[in-house]
């Protein structure tokens, strides 16, 4: 009886929905929409980069409700994110997007959003402005069609419906705008006009035009919606990308070089100051040691070069959220603030300003053992055994000791023992690549020496 029960109010709160999108679509009832400036200049600028084929992004920004009941809500659109190219399908009547990196950028974006409403100042370091105190959400996507096909499509439609149908997402409704390309440049009859759509003049003198379109879980149908144009300075300003989402090619060969070495290394976003916004931190410790690095990079790393701490190492459970370890290392972390000028450069790496910072605390690995140089004795066919060189046996001997003489293959008498020297291993591929990069202390000098072999 229960489960009838259930199904009856499910039903009830179904018909009562419909009614609801019914009457909104009778009276025209759409939200405000204000879009950044920011976020204009970068549709037009990804639209520009696919003119034949199709292209989209997703959108991110805020929804304040309005002064009173009667009031709707305004839309305000702060930033768009573009998708993985590794996994975007991109044809003329075609385009497919959504992937881990889009969800990433949102969260960092969502993350750096909510820290600054926290602490009162954006990404930029400027008072927050209370007015737009709402957490940062997803609110559809766009994407370009071709010819002048300004409204979404069927497949649209079953899209959007299908994602606000699906109680996970939480949406009651998403913004779908159409880019179209080719248009003949024309002008409002007036500014009082209200259109829901944009043109942006092109360098082949036709206008790209961007049609907004709003559909909500109740009404089930597309309908226009109009925008306005606002100054990116009106808003708070938006976090940048992180380098590890902007280029992970480059943090995939860092962690590469760090493991190679045989150090255990975990990088995590983390809040490690009071300035907007986070930061990528590794975890980085050597078997054996005693001491933990903790490495603070910015999010224009490598253009900036990184900070470390220091902490001493005690057991973890590996199980356990690592964010929770961090911070119970960060707890006891101590600066390395005392370390001799360097020159970083944007090519350096963390493997190297390890080394650097070893090196300066005294902790770092003793150096492996290196092969050592041996003596050969060498006889040529119908002589005698030439004699060991300096007392040394006919089978081995070994150059340290030996004189310069004995030792240099100038005139030497073909009698005479040859010295053949063991050519240390070769570094790594990726370490011999690197290594010209570690970032090196200005005030100190190179020793130069000089190995004679034969």
């Amino acid at each position: 009886m229960q489960d009838f029960g259930s199904l009856i109010n499910s039903e009830l709160d179904i018909i009562s929905r419909r009614i609801r999108g019914m009457a909104m679509i009778s009276r025209g009832i759409v939200p405000n929409l204000v879009l950044s400036q920011r976020a204009v200049d970068r549709i037009v600028h990804t639209a520009q980069g696919f003119i034949q084929d199709e292209t989209g992004e997703s959108m991110v920004g805020l929804v304040l409700p309005g002064q009173d009941v009667e009031d709707m809500p305004t839309i305000y659109v702060l930033d768009t994110i573009s998708p993985d190219e590794a996994t975007t399908v991109r044809m003329t009547h075609t385009f497919q997007q959504g992937d881990d990196l889009q969800d990433e950028i949102i969260w960092w974006l969502q993350e750096n959003w909510r820290l600054s409403r926290e602490l009162g100042l954006d990404s930029k370091s400027q008072p927050f402005d209370s007015r737009f105190d709402s957490p940062l959400r997803y609110l559809g996507d766009w994407h370009k069609q071709p010819g002048y096909m300004i409204q979404p499509s069927g497949g649209d439609l079953m899209t959007a419906l299908a994602w606000l149908d699906d109680m996970e997402n939480q949406m009651e409704y998403l913004l779908v705008p159409i880019v179209t390309l080719g248009h003949p440049a024309t002008t409002l009859a007036s500014e009082g006009d209200r259109v829901n759509y944009f043109t942006y003049p092109m360098e082949d003198g036709t206008d790209l035009r961007m049609d907004w379109w709003y559909i909500h879980r109740d009404v089930r149908v597309f309908q226009p919606i109009t925008p306005l144009i606002l100054p990116e300075e009106t808003f708070p300003a938006v976090a940048d990308y992180p380098w590890h989402l902007v280029r992970p090619d480059r943090i995939e060969d860092e962690v590469a070089l760090l493991q190679q070495e045989g150090m255990f290394v975990n990088p995590l976003v983390y809040q490690a100051d009071d300035d907007i916004p986070m930061e990528l931190c590794f975890f980085v410790a050597r078997p054996g040691s005693a001491t933990v690095l903790l490495l603070i990079t910015e999010h224009n790393y490598p253009q900036t070069p990184p900070r470390a701490f220091t902490a001493p190492f005690h057991r973890f459970d590996p199980a356990d959220d690592f964010y929770d370890i961090f911070e119970e290392f960060w707890a006891q972390k101590t600066p390395v603030d005392d370390l001799p000028a360097f020159d970083w450069q944007p090519e350096s790496t963390l493997l190297g300003f390890i080394r650097l910072i070893e090196s300066h605390l005294g902790i770092a690995p003793p150096p492996p053992p290196q092969p050592k140089a041996v003596s050969i004795a060498v006889s040529v066919d119908g002589e005698e055994d030439a004699p060991p060189v300096d007392g040394a046996s006919a089978d081995a001997a070994s150059v340290d000791g030996a004189s310069p003489d004995a030792a240099s293959t100038d005139g030497a008498n073909p009698d005479a023992a040859s010295t053949v020297a063991a050519e240390p291993e070769p570094a790594t591929p990726i370490e011999a690549a690197k290594k010209q990069n570690t970032p090196t202390a200005t005030n100190s000098t190179d020793e130069e020496t000089e190995e004679e072999t034969t």
